[in-house]
């Protein structure tokens, strides 16, 4: 395991750096400052038929200084860091802050948060993707690929890695200073299938991670075994009878349910959409603050956590872009909604006494925003297994995989579809389906929630590319869950509704 950041990256002056900023934009009369030294690293590789398509080695390397003066935000970012370039932002920063004061509409204040003084955090893996060769990579892909594309009816494979080293000093005007280091993996491998039939593919379900290359062995995840099922899977899809629309019970695995989550509960639970401050991207959210402690959210089996330490979580940190602890809190409990994502400055606005360290920038060029955490439906501890939740459906159909879906801008009307169903007739798997969709409200669907798994059914799933704001920044972020299973959830057929 990797316990220790990078010895180039702790080399840089980022102390005597971060400190000239601070103490110059507080000469110049701000009242807290922020500095944020950050190198990011991101690969990507691609293969077409077990052959390199796209290659690629990013570094992204600044610094960025965020002050408040008079009750306004001010920010300077440059790619140069040093100690004079630290001191200039330092004196943008308040001057923009001085020029925008007149079009405040409110007074910016930050609730407070202890003192962290020199710390330092890494996420939990074990091989730096960025120290294997570019051939072993290729050929781990290649090797995959190369197993789908010898199969029969397979006439095209895909595949995709991305990996990432985030590397972040933070340091502020209140004596805390920070040093992280984060990995995070994320692979997928696509069969396609053309023909008289047309078109169609099947996807591994392995989730994008908090590991490092260690992910592409199979001790983690089983790509080969995986890889192995993946031309079955995909001949039975080919040949699998159209959903007819009506009311189905719904088996829903974690490797779809987790974007159900991010988008029905994750987005809506941002404190800053609830009221009313943001908007982009996502929309506002219907889960207002005034429905805190009465929302009827879903069934009382719905359980959702935020946090930001769980291990392996796309959005875990030691420490948030505002100098704020990572924690792990209650959003909804019983089936109520009980709280809330914060950065300091939401927090502030609407008097709670503490962020829950949910403020986020995806690069020193912008200022952070709050941010999704790891949000997660908890697992039922004494729950069914996998095999037992297939038993309890008598007419149903379990879903794999996540693809497309819409949502409207209050996180409340919503369609989602997937990569696998199958039919569940008398609590048997009889067959796959294609071209399903379900849809429903947010409230309707999560208060049809009618068994929740157990831990042998969890999944951490999640996402590389959430999106918020203007201008525009992406964020990591993962959401774990069991398997579940819905009542009586309204099935469309895909190719149905797109006729009419």
């Amino acid at each position: 395991m990797i316990t220790t950041v990078d010895a180039d990256f702790l080399a840089l002056p980022l102390e005597k750096t971060s400190d000239a900023a601070i103490s110059t934009a507080t000469g110049a009369g701000a009242s807290h400052v922020d500095v944020r030294i950050e190198r990011t690293r991101t690969g990507l590789l691609s293969l077409r038929d077990a052959k390199p398509e796209t290659q690629s080695d990013e570094t992204n390397f600044g610094i960025g200084v965020r002050v408040i003066v008079n009750g306004a935000w001010g920010f300077a970012s440059s790619p140069d860091v040093s100690l004079e370039t630290a001191q200039k932002l330092a004196m943008t920063a308040v001057a923009m802050a001085k020029t925008s004061k007149p079009l405040s509409t409110d007074e910016v204040s930050l609730v407070p948060e202890p003192v962290y003084a020199k710390k330092s955090w890494v996420s939990a893996y074990e091989i730096d993707p960025f120290s294997v060769t570019d051939a072993d990579k290729k050929d781990r892909l290649a090797s995959l690929s190369s197993k789908l594309l010898a199969a029969k009816g397979v006439n095209h494979t895909s595949a995709h890695t991305m990996y990432v080293k985030e590397q972040k000093h933070y340091a502020d005007s209140a004596g805390t200073s920070t040093t992280q280091q984060r990995v995070r993996v994320q692979t997928q491998i696509e069969a396609i299938s053309i023909g008289d039939h047309g078109f169609e593919s099947m996807r591994t379900l392995a989730q994008p991670a908090g590991y490092g290359w260690e992910w592409m062995g199979n001790s983690i995840w089983n790509w080969d075994a995986e890889i192995d099922q993946l031309p079955t899977l995909l001949a039975e899809k080919v040949v699998a009878p159209s959903v007819e629309p009506g009311r189905y019970d719904l088996l829903i695995h974690p490797s779809n349910l987790w974007l159900t989550i991010h988008e029905s509960i994750g987005h809506a639970t941002e404190l800053d959409r609830a009221i009313g401050y943001e908007a982009n991207y996502a929309g506002t959210s219907f889960a207002t603050p005034d429905k805190l402690g009465t929302l009827k959210y879903g069934s009382e089996l719905m359980n959702v956590t935020g946090d930001r330490s769980t291990e392996h979580g796309l959005s875990t940190v030691g420490w948030d872009d505002e100098g704020v602890a990572a924690q792990r809190w209650d959003i909804v409990k019983d089936g109520v909604l009980v709280g809330y994502q914060l950065d300091r400055r939401i927090a502030a606005v609407v008097n709670k006494e503490r962020s829950n360290g949910c403020a986020y920038a995806d690069s020193p060029a912008h200022v952070p925003i709050q941010r999704m955490p790891n949000v997660s439906l908890q697992a039922n501890p004494t729950g069914p297994t996998l095999e037992k939740l297939i038993e309890s459906v008598e007419d149903g159909i379990y879903i794999l995989g996540d693809k497309s879906w819409s949502i409207d801008m209050q996180r409340y009307n919503f369609q989602f579809t997937g990569q696998q169903f199958h039919r569940i007739k008398n609590g048997k798997l009889v067959g796959q389906l294609k071209d399903v969709a379900y849809q429903a409200t947010t409230t309707d669907f999560w208060g049809s929630m009618k068994a929740v798994g157990g831990p042998s059914t969890y999944v951490l799933g999640g996402a590389f590319n959430c999106g918020k704001a203007q201008p525009g920044q992406v964020a990591a972020v993962s959401h774990g869950c069991p398997a579940a299973v819905f009542d009586k959830v309204n099935v469309l057929n895909t190719v149905a509704e797109a006729s009419k």
